[in-house]
C-alpha cells in the first residue's frame, strides 16, 4: 500500500510527549502539523510516560496532522515506541537519525506488524525519516527509495552539525551541500518536497526566516519548529506572496496564448519563457491553491 501523501504542508512543530501543556499548546499554535517527541526531548526514565501520553493526545480530536517521533532504529526503546503509539488515530511516525535503506526497512516491518495488532492495512501510515548525519546524506538516495511509505524527507541540523564539527553560521553554508543532496534524493525518488531543519534560536525570527529563505531556495517545502513562535514566519516564507502569484499567473497566461498559436517560447517582461519555465509557474499557482483550500485551481504540469 502507498500512503496518499498530503501536499502543501509548511510547518511540523516539535513538543514533548510527556509535557501535556506543551502538546496541548502545539495543537492550536497554528501549525500545518504535529510532531510529539519520544526521542531527544524525553529522558530515558521518562519514554513509558511519553508514550503513553502521545497516544492519548492523538486520539483527541484535531484537524492538522498527528506525528509521533519515535527513538531511532539501535536505540533500546524503538519498538516500544511503536507497539504503544500506532493506531488508526495516527498519520505518521519520525525515524530520527536515518542512515541506511536497510535500516528504514527494518522500521517499517515492524511498523507494518504493529498496524496489523492495531487493526488497519500495513502500509496505512506515513513514514518521515530525518538526515542527520555525513552517513545519512551519502545514502540518502537508497533512503529515499527504501518504502513506498515515505512521502518526504525531512533534515535535521544540529546533529548533522555535531557530526562533522561543522560551524553552524546564520548563512548557513554549512547546510548547502547536505540540502542540495536530500533535495535531489527528494526528487528523484518521487517524493514531496522535504522539510527543512530546526533553528534553535528560538527568538531570533530574522535568523528563522533567513534559515527558512536558505532552505526554499535549494528545493525545500516546509520546516521543522520548535517553538510556536516560529510558525508565523516559516508560513511565511513558504507561503507564495501576492507578487510570486501574480507574477506566475502573467506567465501561465502568456504562456497559454502563445502555445494556443503554436508558439512555446516567449518573452515575459523581458524574461525569456518556455515549458520549463510556465511549468514552474504552475506549480506556482498549485502551491497557492492547495494553501487556500482549492486544489483545482490549477494544474502542475508533468
Amino acid at each position: 500500500m502507498t500512503v496518499a501523501q498530503p501536499a502543501g504542508l509548511r510547518s511540523y512543530l516539535f513538543a514533548p510527549a510527556h509535557h501535556a501543556r506543551h502538546s496541548a499548546k502545539a495543537f492550536i499554535a497554528g501549525a500545518d502539523a504535529v510532531i510529539l517527541d519520544l526521542e531527544d526531548a524525553v529522558a530515558p526514565a521518562e519514554k513509558a510516560a511519553a508514550r503513553a501520553a502521545a497516544a492519548l493526545a492523538m486520539q483527541q480530536p484535531r484537524r492538522l496532522r498527528g506525528y509521533v517521533r519515535a527513538n531511532g532504529v539501535g536505540s533500546a526503546w524503538w519498538r516500544d515506541d511503536l507497539e504503544a503509539i500506532v493506531g488508526p488515530w495516527l498519520d505518521g511516525v519520525v525515524l530520527p537519525k536515518a542512515e541506511s535503506a536497510a535500516q528504514l526497512r527494518e522500521f517499517d516491518a515492524c511498523l507494518a506488524d504493529c498496524e496489523r495488532r492495531a487493526g488497519m492495512e500495513p502500509g496505512s501510515l506515513e513514514l518521515m525519516p530525518i538526515i542527520e548525519s555525513a552517513i545519512g546524506v551519502v545514502d540518502v538516495d537508497a533512503i529515499a527509495a527504501a518504502t513506498p511509505r515515505i512521502g518526504r524527507i525531512a533534515f535535521g541540523g544540529g546533529d548533522y552539525t555535531h557530526d562533522l564539527d561543522l560551524e553552524w553560521t546564520a548563512e548557513e553554508e554549512a547546510l548547502a551541500y547536505a540540502r542540495a543532496r536530500i533535495a535531489h534524493a527528494s526528487r528523484a525518488a518521487g517524493l514531496e518536497p522535504p522539510v527543512d531543519t530546526v533553528v534553535l534560536e528560538l527568538r531570533d525570527q530574522a535568523r528563522f526566516r533567513q534559515s527558512a529563505r536558505n532552505g526554499r531556495r535549494l528545493g525545500f517545502l516546509g520546516k521543522l519548529c520548535i517553538h510556536p513562535d516560529q510558525v508565523g514566519p516559516c508560513h511565511e516564507v513558504f507561503t507564495p506572496g501576492a507578487a510570486e502569484i501574480a507574477r506566475a499567473r502573467a506567465i501561465v497566461a502568456a504562456f497559454e496564448a502563445a502555445e494556443s498559436r503554436g508558439v512555446a517560447s516567449i518573452q515575459v517582461d523581458g524574461v525569456f519563457v518556455d515549458y520549463p519555465v510556465a511549468y514552474k509557474a504552475r506549480r506556482v499557482l498549485a502551491l497557492a491553491g492547495r494553501l487556500a483550500g482549492d486544489d483545482a485551481a490549477v494544474s502542475d504540469g508533468p
